[in-house]
Protein backbone atom coordinates (compact mmCIF):
# COMPACT_ATOMS: atom_id res chain seq x y z
CA UNK A 1 0.00 0.00 0.00
CA UNK A 2 1.22 3.64 -0.91
CA UNK A 3 1.15 5.68 2.03
CA UNK A 4 1.49 9.46 2.37
CA UNK A 5 2.54 11.09 5.68
CA UNK A 6 1.37 14.86 6.54
CA UNK A 7 3.27 16.25 9.05
CA UNK A 8 1.56 19.49 10.36
CA UNK A 9 3.45 20.43 13.40
CA UNK A 10 3.78 23.97 11.56
CA UNK A 11 -0.59 23.87 11.39
CA UNK A 12 -1.51 23.64 7.15
CA UNK A 13 -3.13 25.51 4.85
CA UNK A 14 -4.10 25.24 0.92
CA UNK A 15 -0.90 26.81 -0.48
CA UNK A 16 1.31 24.64 2.02
CA UNK A 17 -0.72 21.32 0.74
CA UNK A 18 0.39 22.50 -2.77
CA UNK A 19 3.77 23.40 -2.15
CA UNK A 20 4.23 20.08 -0.62
CA UNK A 21 2.45 17.78 -3.57
CA UNK A 22 5.17 19.50 -5.87
CA UNK A 23 7.83 18.94 -3.63
CA UNK A 24 7.03 15.39 -3.42
CA UNK A 25 7.22 14.94 -7.34
CA UNK A 26 3.73 15.99 -8.66
CA UNK A 27 3.99 18.11 -11.57
CA UNK A 28 3.86 21.63 -11.13
CA UNK A 29 2.50 21.98 -14.83
CA UNK A 30 -0.56 19.72 -13.62
CA UNK A 31 -1.39 22.10 -11.21
CA UNK A 32 -0.89 25.26 -13.68
CA UNK A 33 -2.83 23.31 -16.07
CA UNK A 34 -5.70 22.65 -13.21
CA UNK A 35 -6.10 26.76 -12.38
CA UNK A 36 -6.13 27.16 -16.48
CA UNK A 37 -9.45 24.77 -16.78
CA UNK A 38 -11.39 26.60 -13.90
CA UNK A 39 -11.20 29.84 -16.63
CA UNK A 40 -10.50 32.27 -14.00
CA UNK A 41 -8.28 35.22 -13.81
CA UNK A 42 -5.54 33.62 -11.65
CA UNK A 43 -2.27 31.80 -12.22
CA UNK A 44 0.59 30.16 -9.87
CA UNK A 45 3.96 30.75 -9.02
CA UNK A 46 6.12 27.93 -7.82
CA UNK A 47 9.34 28.90 -6.47
CA UNK A 48 11.41 27.71 -3.89
CA UNK A 49 12.28 29.54 -0.28
CA UNK A 50 13.88 28.70 2.88
CA UNK A 51 11.95 27.99 6.31
CA UNK A 52 14.23 28.38 9.64
CA UNK A 53 16.82 26.37 7.44
CA UNK A 54 14.43 23.61 5.33
CA UNK A 55 14.55 24.32 2.01
CA UNK A 56 10.94 24.26 0.55
CA UNK A 57 8.42 24.70 -2.32
CA UNK A 58 5.89 28.11 -2.36
CA UNK A 59 3.68 28.19 -4.49
CA UNK A 60 2.05 31.63 -4.55
CA UNK A 61 -1.60 32.54 -6.46
CA UNK A 62 -1.65 35.44 -8.76
CA UNK A 63 -5.58 36.76 -8.80
CA UNK A 64 -6.35 39.28 -11.31
CA UNK A 65 -2.42 39.76 -12.22
CA UNK A 66 -1.67 40.57 -8.32
CA UNK A 67 -0.53 38.59 -5.54
CA UNK A 68 -2.49 37.45 -2.77
CA UNK A 69 -0.73 39.31 0.66
CA UNK A 70 -1.03 38.72 4.10
CA UNK A 71 -4.21 39.35 5.89
CA UNK A 72 -2.41 41.84 7.91
CA UNK A 73 -0.90 43.38 4.86
CA UNK A 74 -4.27 43.23 2.92
CA UNK A 75 -6.40 44.75 6.59
CA UNK A 76 -4.63 48.17 4.62
CA UNK A 77 -7.21 47.98 1.86
CA UNK A 78 -10.43 47.19 1.50
CA UNK A 79 -11.18 44.31 4.01
CA UNK A 80 -13.75 42.89 2.33
CA UNK A 81 -12.36 42.68 -0.79
CA UNK A 82 -9.16 41.17 0.25
CA UNK A 83 -9.93 38.29 2.35
CA UNK A 84 -8.12 35.21 1.49
CA UNK A 85 -6.87 31.95 2.44
CA UNK A 86 -3.08 31.35 2.62
CA UNK A 87 -0.77 30.38 5.25
CA UNK A 88 1.19 33.82 5.50
CA UNK A 89 1.62 34.00 9.43
CA UNK A 90 2.88 37.21 11.28
CA UNK A 91 5.85 36.92 13.88
CA UNK A 92 5.47 35.55 17.32
CA UNK A 93 5.87 38.96 19.47
CA UNK A 94 2.88 40.22 17.00
CA UNK A 95 -0.54 38.14 18.70
CA UNK A 96 -2.74 40.10 16.46
CA UNK A 97 -1.59 39.24 13.34
CA UNK A 98 -1.50 35.84 11.53
CA UNK A 99 -1.50 33.57 8.97
CA UNK A 100 -3.59 34.88 5.76
CA UNK A 101 -6.86 32.86 6.79
CA UNK A 102 -8.98 31.38 4.15
CA UNK A 103 -12.17 32.99 2.45
CA UNK A 104 -14.38 33.40 5.64
CA UNK A 105 -17.76 33.56 4.26
CA UNK A 106 -20.29 35.56 5.58
CA UNK A 107 -24.34 34.96 5.72
CA UNK A 108 -25.18 38.23 4.61
CA UNK A 109 -25.49 38.87 0.39
CA UNK A 110 -22.18 40.26 -1.25
CA UNK A 111 -22.57 42.32 -4.70
CA UNK A 112 -18.99 40.27 -5.07
CA UNK A 113 -19.69 36.79 -3.37
CA UNK A 114 -19.83 33.65 -4.70
CA UNK A 115 -22.24 30.87 -3.29
CA UNK A 116 -21.75 27.74 -2.99
CA UNK A 117 -24.02 26.90 -6.18
CA UNK A 118 -22.24 28.92 -8.36
CA UNK A 119 -18.65 27.55 -6.95
CA UNK A 120 -19.84 23.98 -7.90
CA UNK A 121 -21.08 24.96 -11.07
CA UNK A 122 -17.14 26.45 -11.91
CA UNK A 123 -15.54 23.36 -10.77
CA UNK A 124 -17.87 20.85 -12.69
CA UNK A 125 -17.20 23.36 -15.74
CA UNK A 126 -13.69 22.55 -15.95
CA UNK A 127 -11.70 20.73 -17.67
CA UNK A 128 -10.44 18.44 -15.26
CA UNK A 129 -11.03 14.46 -14.31
CA UNK A 130 -14.10 13.89 -12.44
CA UNK A 131 -12.76 12.31 -9.51
CA UNK A 132 -10.97 15.60 -8.36
CA UNK A 133 -14.05 17.42 -9.07
CA UNK A 134 -16.02 15.06 -6.80
CA UNK A 135 -13.34 15.30 -4.36
CA UNK A 136 -13.11 19.44 -4.60
CA UNK A 137 -16.51 19.87 -4.02
CA UNK A 138 -16.70 17.68 -0.68
CA UNK A 139 -13.94 19.82 0.48
CA UNK A 140 -15.60 23.42 -0.32
CA UNK A 141 -19.38 21.92 0.98
CA UNK A 142 -17.36 20.66 4.23
CA UNK A 143 -15.76 24.56 4.91
CA UNK A 144 -19.36 26.35 3.90
CA UNK A 145 -21.27 23.33 5.97
CA UNK A 146 -18.99 24.45 9.16
CA UNK A 147 -19.33 28.65 8.18
CA UNK A 148 -23.06 27.66 8.00
CA UNK A 149 -22.78 25.85 11.37
CA UNK A 150 -20.80 28.51 13.05
CA UNK A 151 -23.06 31.63 11.77
CA UNK A 152 -26.23 29.56 12.30
CA UNK A 153 -27.72 30.23 8.73
CA UNK A 154 -28.30 27.54 5.38
CA UNK A 155 -24.99 26.25 3.65
CA UNK A 156 -26.36 27.53 0.54
CA UNK A 157 -26.67 31.09 1.64
CA UNK A 158 -22.46 30.99 2.78
CA UNK A 159 -21.10 33.65 0.15
CA UNK A 160 -17.00 33.71 -0.09
CA UNK A 161 -15.79 37.31 -1.23
CA UNK A 162 -14.39 37.67 -4.93
CA UNK A 163 -11.02 37.41 -4.53
CA UNK A 164 -10.87 34.83 -1.39
CA UNK A 165 -13.09 32.50 -3.11
CA UNK A 166 -11.14 32.39 -6.66
CA UNK A 167 -7.97 31.80 -4.02
CA UNK A 168 -9.58 29.32 -2.30
CA UNK A 169 -11.05 27.51 -5.94
CA UNK A 170 -7.68 27.02 -6.76
CA UNK A 171 -6.29 26.11 -3.59
CA UNK A 172 -8.60 23.17 -3.47
CA UNK A 173 -9.02 22.04 -6.84
CA UNK A 174 -5.13 21.99 -7.25
CA UNK A 175 -4.95 20.16 -4.10
CA UNK A 176 -7.66 17.74 -5.15
CA UNK A 177 -5.94 17.17 -8.62
CA UNK A 178 -2.69 17.28 -6.93
CA UNK A 179 -3.24 14.54 -4.51
CA UNK A 180 -5.09 11.87 -7.16
CA UNK A 181 -1.80 12.31 -9.43
CA UNK A 182 0.20 11.34 -6.01
CA UNK A 183 -0.88 7.78 -6.34
CA UNK A 184 -1.40 7.11 -2.62
CA UNK A 185 -4.12 4.50 -1.58
CA UNK A 186 -4.01 6.25 2.20
CA UNK A 187 -3.19 9.28 3.37
CA UNK A 188 -2.63 9.80 7.27
CA UNK A 189 -2.52 13.08 9.06
CA UNK A 190 -0.40 13.73 12.83
CA UNK A 191 -1.57 15.79 14.94
CA UNK A 192 -2.23 19.69 14.17
CA UNK A 193 -0.48 21.98 15.41
CA UNK A 194 -3.09 25.39 15.43
CA UNK A 195 -0.91 27.98 16.78
CA UNK A 196 -2.64 30.50 19.30
CA UNK A 197 -3.18 34.01 19.81
CA UNK A 198 -6.93 35.97 17.84
CA UNK A 199 -7.16 37.06 14.46
CA UNK A 200 -8.84 39.71 12.97
CA UNK A 201 -11.54 38.61 10.80
CA UNK A 202 -14.29 40.46 9.13
CA UNK A 203 -16.56 39.47 11.99
CA UNK A 204 -14.16 40.63 14.27
CA UNK A 205 -11.45 39.75 16.27
CA UNK A 206 -11.25 36.12 17.08
CA UNK A 207 -9.26 33.39 19.15
CA UNK A 208 -7.29 30.89 17.09
CA UNK A 209 -8.41 28.26 15.66
CA UNK A 210 -10.95 30.39 14.89
CA UNK A 211 -14.76 28.66 15.07
CA UNK A 212 -15.11 27.22 11.27
CA UNK A 213 -11.24 25.24 11.93
CA UNK A 214 -12.55 23.77 15.32
CA UNK A 215 -15.75 22.56 13.78
CA UNK A 216 -14.05 21.45 11.11
CA UNK A 217 -11.68 19.20 13.01
CA UNK A 218 -14.10 17.45 15.59
CA UNK A 219 -12.64 14.17 16.98
CA UNK A 220 -9.01 14.95 15.41
CA UNK A 221 -6.74 15.50 17.43
CA UNK A 222 -5.49 19.38 17.82
CA UNK A 223 -3.02 21.06 19.97
CA UNK A 224 -1.55 24.81 20.46
CA UNK A 225 2.15 25.54 20.39
CA UNK A 226 3.94 28.45 22.05
CA UNK A 227 3.52 30.29 18.74
CA UNK A 228 0.72 33.31 18.78
CA UNK A 229 -0.36 32.87 15.42
CA UNK A 230 -3.12 31.40 13.12
CA UNK A 231 -1.24 28.05 11.99
CA UNK A 232 -3.98 25.91 10.46
CA UNK A 233 -6.71 27.77 8.30
CA UNK A 234 -10.17 26.58 7.33
CA UNK A 235 -9.14 25.68 3.78
CA UNK A 236 -5.99 23.47 5.28
CA UNK A 237 -8.79 22.03 7.72
CA UNK A 238 -11.21 21.56 5.59
CA UNK A 239 -8.77 19.27 2.54
CA UNK A 240 -7.43 17.49 5.96
CA UNK A 241 -11.01 16.22 6.96
CA UNK A 242 -11.64 15.39 3.39
CA UNK A 243 -8.64 13.66 2.50
CA UNK A 244 -6.89 12.14 5.76
CA UNK A 245 -8.59 8.59 5.98
CA UNK A 246 -6.85 8.56 10.48
CA UNK A 247 -4.93 10.40 12.25
CA UNK A 248 -1.67 8.62 14.26
CA UNK A 249 2.17 8.58 14.38
CA UNK A 250 4.51 8.23 11.56
CA UNK A 251 3.71 4.68 9.74
CA UNK A 252 6.39 2.57 9.06
CA UNK A 253 6.67 2.84 5.14
CA UNK A 254 9.92 2.59 2.99
CA UNK A 255 10.21 6.53 1.54
CA UNK A 256 10.27 7.27 -2.10
CA UNK A 257 9.99 10.79 -1.95
CA UNK A 258 9.58 13.86 0.97
CA UNK A 259 7.70 17.14 0.36
CA UNK A 260 8.17 20.45 2.50
CA UNK A 261 5.16 23.09 1.67
CA UNK A 262 6.20 26.32 2.93
CA UNK A 263 4.09 29.01 4.48
CA UNK A 264 3.90 32.57 3.19
CA UNK A 265 6.16 33.82 6.29
CA UNK A 266 9.75 32.44 8.05
CA UNK A 267 9.30 32.36 11.69
CA UNK A 268 12.33 33.15 13.50
CA UNK A 269 13.62 29.92 15.11
CA UNK A 270 10.79 27.16 13.87
CA UNK A 271 9.96 25.88 10.49
CA UNK A 272 7.03 27.44 8.74
CA UNK A 273 6.30 24.35 6.21
CA UNK A 274 4.60 21.68 6.27
CA UNK A 275 6.13 18.05 5.51
CA UNK A 276 4.58 14.94 2.94
CA UNK A 277 6.36 11.60 3.29
CA UNK A 278 5.43 9.37 0.80
CA UNK A 279 6.35 5.49 0.61
CA UNK A 280 5.56 1.94 0.45
CA UNK A 281 4.03 0.12 3.53
CA UNK A 282 6.87 -2.21 5.06
CA UNK A 283 4.50 -4.90 5.88
CA UNK A 284 2.74 -4.91 3.23
CA UNK A 285 6.25 -5.31 0.91
CA UNK A 286 7.32 -8.06 3.05
CA UNK A 287 4.05 -10.21 1.93
CA UNK A 288 2.67 -10.74 -1.38
CA UNK A 289 -0.63 -9.14 -1.22
CA UNK A 290 -2.72 -6.88 1.46
CA UNK A 291 -5.50 -8.30 3.81
CA UNK A 292 -8.15 -5.96 5.21
CA UNK A 293 -11.65 -6.37 6.12
CA UNK A 294 -14.15 -5.03 3.61
CA UNK A 295 -18.11 -4.93 4.40
CA UNK A 296 -20.48 -5.89 1.65
CA UNK A 297 -24.02 -4.64 1.61
CA UNK A 298 -26.46 -6.50 -0.80
CA UNK A 299 -30.12 -5.45 -1.41
CA UNK A 300 -32.70 -7.54 -3.60
CA UNK A 301 -34.30 -4.79 -6.54
CA UNK A 302 -37.31 -5.96 -7.95
CA UNK A 303 -39.62 -2.77 -9.03
CA UNK A 304 -36.53 -0.07 -9.24
CA UNK A 305 -36.52 2.27 -12.34
CA UNK A 306 -33.79 1.03 -14.26
CA UNK A 307 -32.45 4.77 -14.87
CA UNK A 308 -32.71 5.19 -11.18
CA UNK A 309 -30.10 2.17 -10.62
CA UNK A 310 -27.60 3.64 -12.77
CA UNK A 311 -27.87 7.03 -10.17
CA UNK A 312 -27.94 5.06 -7.18
CA UNK A 313 -24.56 3.25 -8.41
CA UNK A 314 -22.59 6.55 -9.03
CA UNK A 315 -23.88 7.90 -5.78
CA UNK A 316 -22.73 5.03 -4.27
CA UNK A 317 -19.35 5.32 -5.81
CA UNK A 318 -18.87 9.04 -5.33
CA UNK A 319 -19.69 8.75 -1.40
CA UNK A 320 -16.80 6.44 -0.76
CA UNK A 321 -17.93 2.39 -2.23
CA UNK A 322 -14.99 0.30 -3.84
CA UNK A 323 -16.91 -1.07 -5.59
CA UNK A 324 -20.81 -1.58 -6.53
CA UNK A 325 -22.58 -4.01 -9.09
CA UNK A 326 -25.95 -5.65 -9.86
CA UNK A 327 -26.51 -9.10 -10.79
CA UNK A 328 -29.75 -10.34 -12.72
CA UNK A 329 -31.55 -12.04 -10.21
CA UNK A 330 -35.06 -14.34 -10.64
CA UNK A 331 -37.04 -13.06 -7.14
CA UNK A 332 -40.28 -14.59 -5.87
CA UNK A 333 -43.05 -14.50 -8.20
CA UNK A 334 -41.03 -15.16 -10.95
CA UNK A 335 -40.41 -11.13 -11.24
CA UNK A 336 -36.99 -10.20 -12.69
CA UNK A 337 -35.12 -8.39 -9.87
CA UNK A 338 -31.38 -6.92 -9.35
CA UNK A 339 -29.05 -8.07 -6.75
CA UNK A 340 -27.18 -4.68 -5.54
CA UNK A 341 -24.00 -5.60 -4.11
CA UNK A 342 -21.83 -2.83 -2.53
CA UNK A 343 -17.97 -3.20 -1.17
CA UNK A 344 -17.23 -0.49 1.20
CA UNK A 345 -14.55 -0.07 4.25
CA UNK A 346 -16.40 -0.63 7.59
CA UNK A 347 -16.52 2.96 8.49
CA UNK A 348 -18.61 4.37 5.36
CA UNK A 349 -21.22 1.50 5.73
CA UNK A 350 -23.37 3.30 7.52
CA UNK A 351 -23.67 6.12 5.02
CA UNK A 352 -23.98 3.92 1.83
CA UNK A 353 -26.71 1.27 3.65
CA UNK A 354 -28.56 5.32 4.79
CA UNK A 355 -28.46 6.15 0.28
CA UNK A 356 -29.51 2.37 -0.64
CA UNK A 357 -32.46 3.12 1.67
CA UNK A 358 -33.03 6.72 0.69
CA UNK A 359 -32.03 5.85 -2.85
CA UNK A 360 -33.92 2.55 -3.86
CA UNK A 361 -37.27 1.55 -3.22
CA UNK A 362 -35.69 -1.83 -0.69
CA UNK A 363 -36.90 -2.06 2.67
CA UNK A 364 -33.95 -4.12 4.00
CA UNK A 365 -29.87 -3.85 3.56
CA UNK A 366 -28.15 -7.10 4.11
CA UNK A 367 -24.62 -6.60 5.74
CA UNK A 368 -21.62 -8.68 6.66
CA UNK A 369 -17.61 -8.31 6.76
CA UNK A 370 -15.53 -10.26 4.42
CA UNK A 371 -11.55 -10.64 4.43
CA UNK A 372 -10.33 -9.24 0.67
CA UNK A 373 -6.41 -9.70 -0.57
CA UNK A 374 -5.16 -6.92 -2.45
CA UNK A 375 -2.19 -6.82 -4.95
CA UNK A 376 0.08 -3.90 -4.33
CA UNK A 377 -1.16 -0.86 -6.91
CA UNK A 378 0.79 2.30 -7.68
CA UNK A 379 0.46 4.80 -10.44
CA UNK A 380 2.95 6.14 -12.97
CA UNK A 381 2.40 8.31 -16.68
CA UNK A 382 3.90 7.54 -19.82
CA UNK A 383 3.51 9.68 -22.92
CA UNK A 384 1.71 9.08 -25.76
CA UNK A 385 1.56 11.15 -29.16
CA UNK A 386 -1.83 12.99 -27.86
CA UNK A 387 -0.77 13.35 -24.29
CA UNK A 388 -0.06 11.57 -21.17
CA UNK A 389 -1.91 8.79 -19.74
CA UNK A 390 -1.78 7.55 -16.37
CA UNK A 391 -1.35 3.61 -15.72
CA UNK A 392 -2.25 1.67 -12.61
CA UNK A 393 0.26 -1.20 -11.74
CA UNK A 394 -0.51 -4.37 -10.07
CA UNK A 395 2.28 -5.96 -8.34
CA UNK A 396 3.01 -8.97 -6.01
CA UNK A 397 6.17 -9.59 -4.22
CA UNK A 398 7.40 -6.67 -5.99
CA UNK A 399 6.93 -8.09 -9.52
CA UNK A 400 4.41 -6.65 -11.82
CA UNK A 401 1.55 -8.67 -12.51
CA UNK A 402 -0.92 -6.39 -14.45
CA UNK A 403 -1.44 -3.12 -15.50
CA UNK A 404 -4.51 -1.00 -17.10
CA UNK A 405 -4.47 2.72 -18.53
CA UNK A 406 -6.93 5.01 -16.29
CA UNK A 407 -9.96 5.43 -18.31
CA UNK A 408 -11.09 8.77 -17.46
CA UNK A 409 -7.09 9.97 -19.08
CA UNK A 410 -8.17 8.12 -22.01
CA UNK A 411 -11.60 9.43 -22.50
CA UNK A 412 -10.17 12.94 -21.98
CA UNK A 413 -7.70 12.37 -24.61
CA UNK A 414 -10.23 10.59 -27.17
CA UNK A 415 -12.94 13.44 -26.66
CA UNK A 416 -10.19 16.03 -27.39
CA UNK A 417 -8.59 14.52 -30.35
CA UNK A 418 -11.42 12.95 -31.99
CA UNK A 419 -9.53 9.50 -32.16
CA UNK A 420 -10.64 6.25 -30.73
CA UNK A 421 -10.62 5.19 -27.38
CA UNK A 422 -9.37 2.17 -27.76
CA UNK A 423 -6.83 3.57 -29.70
CA UNK A 424 -5.57 6.13 -26.98
CA UNK A 425 -5.87 3.30 -24.38
CA UNK A 426 -3.44 0.68 -26.45
CA UNK A 427 -1.02 3.47 -27.24
CA UNK A 428 -0.49 3.98 -23.22
CA UNK A 429 -0.19 0.42 -23.01
CA UNK A 430 2.44 0.48 -25.81
CA UNK A 431 4.29 3.08 -24.36
CA UNK A 432 4.68 1.33 -21.19
CA UNK A 433 5.53 -1.95 -22.71
CA UNK A 434 8.44 -0.16 -24.50
CA UNK A 435 9.44 1.44 -21.12
CA UNK A 436 10.07 -2.25 -19.80
CA UNK A 437 12.42 -3.15 -22.36
CA UNK A 438 13.82 0.22 -22.77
Amino acid sequence: MRIAYLDCFSGMSGDMFLGALVDAGVSARLLEDAVAALNLDARLEVSRVNRSGISARRVDVYIHGEKEVPREESGKHDHQEHTHSHANQAPAHEPQDSRASPPLPHEHTHPHGRGLTEIRKIIRKANIAESPKHTAIAIFEALGAAEAKVHNVDIEKVHFHEVGAVDAIVDIVCASVGFESLGVDELICSPLNVGGGTVQTEHGNYPVPVPATVELLKGAPLYSSEIRAELLTPTGAAIVKVLAKRFGSFPEIRIASIGYGAGGRDLPGHPNVVRMTVGESIAELAAKTSQETVTVLEANLDDLNPQVFGYVMDRLLEEGALDAFGVPVQMKKNRPGTLLTVLCKPEDAAKLAQIIFTETTTLGVRRREEKRQTLARNWITVPTQWGNVRLKIASMNGTVTNYAPEYEDCRKIAAEHRVPLKAVMNGAMEAYAKSLRG
